[in-house]
């Protein structure tokens, strides 16, 4: 078996390598080359030495120096993409481009005018006659920072092919372009090169690799490459919490990040630890620990950075504080137009639709034109709020006064709006209006509503849809369930139950977190591990008998029909967000809001049970599920009912 077939073979679809039209060889093929390729389904690329030698380096020492410089200096400050092509055409006429320094200066460059345009940089690399190995580096970086990353892989193959020797270089642009197009294959090769080369106890190297193993869902890999390495710096750290938040270990970011404050200078947390540690905080719903990165942000002079002062508006706004994130929103000496979305986004989410809406109108006044994120959030503010005429007005003017095509995202905060208005057939037919296909999650938010307003004709029509888009999130199935169960139809439950079980299709358990004093305590339903079980049950019980004089019926999931009061109440009773705000009540003094992060969205009976916590114990509740945030105040709740 030849060599080449070890590797997979490219795709002819979507690869430079395949664009003919772009690269038709112009030059004699008899002439040797470094990239001739006797794979088949690799075309003649265009690297061949031309038919004249006229312009060889060799005979271009005469060239006028003065002209040089210059065109060394214009290259140096140049910045537009006209201007660039301009100098790449006197490079050509003055014969510049087979110059190994120049060339080189001048490939470097067009990386950085035109990081996007891998096409245009390939065909200058195709230019260069005298190459060396920094070449090939700067052109396998343009492929990792371009849509065709995996294209980098296979010029690395011919490289390899043509005895070119890589350095720690060339392994590390692999690996990146590697990760970015998910080929985990061709990156475990990579890694048994750089073993193979030498290359194993490299730091930067082996935080690549780790990049790699962790977005490929590989987290333990990724942990012990961290573990064997001799020696660390922030940026290997800064890979490990990325690798926790990337594979759902959240909570293992917060350890890292406290013994990383305890650890020489060369690891302590950075500007982009800080900001990693923020989205942690954020999903986690650990408000005192956002509090003490925020404090650690100050104290080492990253206070001014626009990303992390977002950074820090968005996590106080997913932990229900929305005070603390317009303090550091008005704080800000200078506002870009993610500052705002992201403050426009933590009103909505948090039952400020009002001023979110008027937030958005402050920012135009101020001369910031929106996008369609900005849009967006002010959409989502509308129908999470009850802005619902104000939302479709918006809609309706997006394009006209801001130049705005409408979006997947709007048109599915569109649905939720008609969804909440009860305008379900409305928002069915602008649905099969859309240019593009409705997504699943736009089925889903209209599924939703069908719940709500009890419309099972439509509901079944909108199953059929979401059925044929082959819903992959657990979500859907959990929603086709209760629909289903919902509406009484036990034999739909149990066919789709057993299609689940043919396709390993599992319903995740439930599982709540809640902050205290720095510290992240989690819970599942019937948790049983906690040091304080006893005392939380025992809370949970009082809080109970507490509701039912008030009212409070426990609600079991429709499919559990068969089941008596006694058994319902008692499957009901325990689920995570139960455990997690009994344990909130145990540890804090009355007053006190209770924030809870949980990882599925809220069921029915605990969204009841929460609402009429609040208004007996007059305590505010923030639960922030697997779709949005829940604020619980007076007995009310910010979804209005619908979520």
């Amino acid at each position: 078996m030849p060599p080449n077939t070890l590797f997979r073979l490219p795709s002819p679809v979507t690869t430079i390598f395949f664009s003919h039209f772009y690269f038709t060889p112009p030059f004699s093929s008899c002439t040797s080359s470094l990239f001739e390729d006797n794979i088949r389904t690799l075309p003649i690329i265009a690297t061949q030495k031309p038919i004249s030698q006229q312009h060889q380096w060799s005979q271009i020492i005469n060239t006028d120096i003065q002209k040089r410089e210059l065109l060394f200096t214009l290259l140096q400050s140049c910045s537009l993409y006209t201007h660039f092509l301009q100098l790449h055409t006197q490079f050509i006429r003055n014969h510049f481009i087979h110059h190994p320094r120049l060339s080189l200066k001048f490939l470097s460059r067009s990386v950085k005018i035109c990081p996007n345009n891998v096409l245009y940089i390939y065909r200058i690399f195709s230019q260069i006659s005298m190459r060396n190995l920094s070449h090939f580096n700067t052109m396998l970086r343009a492929f990792s920072c371009s849509s065709f990353p995996l294209d980098g892989f296979k010029f690395y193959r011919m490289l390899i092919q043509k005895g070119v020797f890589p350095d720690y270089l060339t392994m590390s642009f692999c690996i990146v372009c590697c990760t970015k197009s998910f080929a985990f294959v061709e990156g475990m090769q990579i890694h048994g090169s750089i073993v193979i080369n030498g290359y194993g106890r490299d730091c930067v190297m082996i935080t690549s690799l780790m990049e790699l193993y962790s977005e490929n869902g590989r987290c333990d890999d990724a942990c012990k490459l961290f573990d064997e390495m001799r020696h660390r710096d922030c940026a290997s750290y800064n890979a490990l919490i990325s690798c926790f938040l990337n594979n759902k270990r959240t909570r293992d970011t917060l350890s890292v990040f406290e013994s990383m404050k305890n650890l020489g200078r060369d690891c302590r947390p950075n500007d982009v630890t800080c900001l990693l540690l923020l989205q942690a905080c954020g999903n986690l719903g650990a408000l005192e620990f956002g509090r003490s990165v925020g404090i650690y942000i100050q104290k080492h002079g990253y206070g001014e950075l626009k990303k992390l002062n977002n950074a820090l508006i968005t996590m106080y706004s997913k932990c229900g504080s929305v005070d603390e994130a317009y303090g550091i929103f008005e704080r800000m000496p200078v506002k870009d137009l993610v500052s705002w979305s992201s403050m426009i986004s933590g009103l909505g989410m948090n039952g400020y639709g009002r001023y979110a809406f008027e937030m958005f109108w402050e920012m135009q006044r101020m001369g910031i034109s929106p996008d369609e994120k900005v849009i967006t959030a002010v959409l989502y503010a509308c129908s999470y709020n009850g802005l619902l005429h104000e939302g479709l007005l918006l809609f309706e003017k997006m394009t006209l006064e801001f130049g705005i095509l409408p979006n997947i995202h709007h048109y599915g905060c569109v649905v939720d709006i008609l969804g909440r208005l009860g305008s379900l057939d409305q928002a069915y037919d602008l649905m099969n209006s859309m240019e593009s296909k409705p997504d699943v999650k736009i089925w889903r938010t209209l599924l939703m509503a069908c719940r709500v307003h009890k419309n099972f004709s439509l509901a079944e029509q909108v199953i059929e849809h979401i059925v044929e888009h082959k819903g992959k999130e657990t979500e859907d199935y959990v929603l086709l369930l209760n629909t289903y169960s919902s509406y009484g139809q036990w034999n739909k439950v149990r066919e789709l139950k057993e299609y689940m079980n043919e396709k390993g299709i599992h319903i995740p358990c439930g599982c709540s977190t809640i902050e205290l004093k720095g510290t992240v305590h989690e819970f599942v339903v019937n948790d049983v591990s906690h040091t304080r079980k006893d005392e939380i049950y025992e809370m949970l019980s009082e809080i109970l008998q507490q509701l039912k004089i008030a009212g409070y019926i426990p609600e079991a999931p429709s499919e559990l029909h068969y089941l008596n009061v006694i058994e319902k109440e008692s499957w009901v009773s325990n689920h995570s967000e139960k455990l997690a705000i009994a344990f909130g009540f145990l540890c804090t003094p009355p007053g006190t809001t209770v924030r809870v992060a949980s990882n599925v969205p809220i069921c029915s009976d605990c969204h009841n049970f929460c609402k009429l916590l609040s208004a007996v114990y007059n305590r505010k509740v923030i639960i922030r599920d697997g779709s949005r945030i829940h604020v619980f105040r007076e007995g009310k709740c910010s979804c209005d009912d619908c979520w």
